[in-house]
């Protein structure tokens, strides 16, 4: 199976070389999406992802997606615009389905607003993500819980991954994502995280 995976805010598909090893080596084939939030649009990259998964679409065959952090809520964004796609199973690492307190703080930094332009503004607006229809096909949340806890975290006694919360993956009430000891940069590394994408590529 093709397994599409798309890289999170300020990363590149080289962050998710090791996944795609593993994804590989367990027989299914990987190609990646890359963009830069500083040099386009929100909207351009939605377009160009829209286009890629339409060309995943036309052997008419199951593919796989993967979204880190950002690049979840880009397919989720994207994937309305290709109904005719068979997707066995999106998996979405650290994505903030509930919007992003994190971002909220870091959008008051004019390098973070320079850097991110309208995918930063996307990610710390309240109402947009919430706002988004639930996919439409199968999926899975990893979510980590390696980040700082307490008095002088942002998160609180919430659990994080040190940019996201748990609290914010979830899509739907009852959605229960898998918990991994993990940061948020580097969760796609994480073994168990990996075989959470293995699994999901399975069932």
């Amino acid at each position: 199976m093709t397994v599409l995976l798309v890289h999170g805010l300020g990363r590149t598909p080289l962050s998710l070389l090791g996944l795609a090893a593993a994804l590989r080596r367990a027989g299914h084939r990987t190609v990646f999406f890359g963009y830069s939030p500083t040099l386009e649009p929100l909207d351009r990259i939605v377009r160009r992802l829209a286009d890629r998964l339409r060309r995943l679409a036309r052997p008419g065959r199951p593919v796989g997606l993967v979204g880190h952090s950002l690049g979840g809520l880009l397919l989720r964004l994207a994937l309305p615009a290709v109904p005719d796609l068979r997707v066995h199973r999106l998996v979405m690492l650290g994505t903030p389905n509930r919007s992003s307190g994190l971002a909220r703080l870091a959008s008051r930094v004019f390098l973070f607003r320079w850097l991110t332009r309208g995918c930063g503004r996307f990610l710390a607006c309240p109402d947009t993500i919430p706002a988004l229809p639930a996919p439409a096909v199968p999926y899975t949340l990893v979510a980590g819980t390696a980040g700082p806890r307490g008095r002088w975290s942002p998160f609180g006694d919430e659990p994080n991954d040190g940019v996201v919360a748990v609290g914010e993956v979830p899509i739907r009430d009852e959605d229960r994502p898998v918990l991994v000891p993990a940061l948020h940069t580097w969760l796609m590394d994480h073994p168990a995280a990996r075989a959470a994408v293995l699994a999901a590529m399975m069932t």
